[in-house]
């Protein structure tokens, strides 16, 4: 099983950037999809999730600046940032559970993660 993030980098506050989340290894269909992040000196936080019925969840910190979306053909889940803000600065993780359903903000729910990749917002 294996999930690699790209996407990540440094952008200006008010910008955007696309994360993804590519799969291998399981089926893809199968499986819920988090979004987390954790930011220097603080734990990991969720960001997102889309359960295998394709309805997406989000914290009150996301809902309306990011949006969670999935190509199960390309085993990839993908999450667009718009109006980034310097407290969104933070390594990105994508987690998989063996679920229907996801859960936003458990760390404990997720049985895969990636590596993470780092997201830079600058003012």
């Amino acid at each position: 099983v294996q999930l690699v993030e790209s996407g990540g980098g440094l952008v200006q506050a008010g910008g955007s950037l696309t994360l993804s989340c590519a799969a291998s290894g399981f089926t893809f269909d199968d499986y819920a999809v988090g979004w987390f992040r954790q930011a220097p000196g603080k734990g990991r936080e969720g960001v997102s999730c889309i359960s295998t019925n394709g309805r997406t969840y989000y914290t009150d910190s996301t809902k309306g600046r990011f949006t969670i979306s999935s190509d199960n053909a390309k085993k990839t889940v993908y999450l667009k940032m718009n109006s980034l803000k310097p407290e969104d600065t933070a390594v990105y993780y994508c987690a998989a559970a063996e679920r229907d359903s996801c859960a936003v903000n458990v760390v404990t729910w997720y049985h895969y993660w990636g590596q993470g990749t780092q997201v830079t917002v600058s003012s």
